[in-house]
């Protein structure tokens, strides 16, 4: 089975069948653009991890929000159902576009996970009681730093701010979260390539790596977008391992809760780079105390790619256990803390 076809089932079983049916007919079709099919067999047992099918499927939602291919725009208008007919046509035409998207690493830099890190951080409020200072690798557009000012119902518990544009309210199971206020009082974040959010190429990349058929999660993007140019995040462009090594070796304030933040950027990460954020973890977990704790909350992948986990790891309390199973993009959590 090939990775486009295996993702086209996930996608179905995710409530999502326009991208479902696009990606089935990318791998019937695929041989219409040769050096795309080159590049992606290329990729192997790699394909996966790579996120081969996200990339594909972005690159035919910016093609189609372009209009370069009026059968293709239609199709996402809801005009026609031809999928082949439509894929085959952009694929013969612009092979060369999808082989650049494909080259470049995924920017989702969803928002619908802030609910979930959100939570995670209502459980480190609830036991410590302490403000934050969040550290993200992988930040994108830095979207994410800006959770505390999010409108959350996680689970009939509202939190973050009630006033925002940007309002996040997961399918939720389980006990809800610990009513506990997140005050964050610096945010810091990473990329190798970060996106600006002032840059309408950048605003238009990431859009289109929202699913065409769940218009409500780019209307979300729209109000966080936005939110973004008035509080603008702070980024910086460079290697995670290495920012986040310096970061942790600043030093700390007194009664402030350090936090270091990452959702689905595990899988884009060598194995050197990662063993490199694991031992600067270590390191500043071993200098942590109570009222300078440390914590790390994960969103990622579990180890068979099977499902989300949201990880919390803190420390000097040594507690490291999974707190929910997540929608991959927050539309559900699960809630397993409790």
């Amino acid at each position: 089975m090939s990775e486009l076809y295996r993702q086209s089932l996930v996608m179905r079983a995710i409530g999502t069948p326009f991208v479902a049916d696009l990606l089935a007919a990318v791998d019937r079709q695929l041989e219409n653009a040769p050096q795309t099919a080159t590049l992606i067999r290329s990729w192997g047992a790699n394909a996966a991890s790579s996120a081969i099918a996200m990339r594909i499927n972005a690159a035919f939602h910016a093609l189609a929000r372009q209009g370069r291919v009026p059968l293709l725009s239609a199709l996402y208008a809801g005009e026609h159902r031809r999928f082949d007919e439509a894929v085959a046509l952009a694929l013969a035409a612009h092979d060369g576009f999808f082989v650049d998207w494909l080259r470049q690493v995924p920017q989702t830099n969803e928002v619908g996970r802030a609910a979930a890190l959100h939570a995670a951080l209502m459980v480190l409020a609830r036991d410590h009681g302490l403000d934050f200072e969040l550290l993200e690798i992988g930040a994108s557009a830095g979207l994410n730093l800006n959770l505390a000012r999010y409108a959350y119902d996680l689970g009939g518990v509202r939190a973050g701010m009630a006033t925002s544009p940007v309002r996040i309210a997961p399918l939720w199971q389980g006990a809800p979260p610990p009513e506990a206020a997140v005050v964050v009082r610096e945010a810091h974040g990473v990329d190798l390539h970060p996106l600006d959010v002032n840059d309408p190429t950048a605003c238009e990349r990431l859009a289109s790596f929202v699913f065409a058929d769940q218009p409500e999660r780019g209307e979300r993007l729209g109000h966080a977008l936005a939110l973004a140019r008035q509080y603008p995040p702070r980024i910086a462009a460079g290697n995670a391992a290495e920012w986040l090594a310096i970061q942790l070796r600043e030093p700390q304030a007194e009664r402030r809760h350090r936090v270091v933040l990452h959702s689905m950027v595990l899988q884009y990460v060598d194995a050197g780079d990662r063993a490199a954020i694991e031992a600067a973890l270590a390191r500043a977990g071993q200098a942590a105390s109570d009222s300078r704790p440390l914590a790390c909350i994960g969103f990622e992948w579990d180890a068979r790619r099977e499902r989300v986990e949201l990880r919390l790891r803190s420390w000097p309390d040594g507690r490291d256990h999974i707190l929910a199973h997540c929608h991959p993009y927050g539309a559900s959590i699960t809630w397993l803390e409790g």
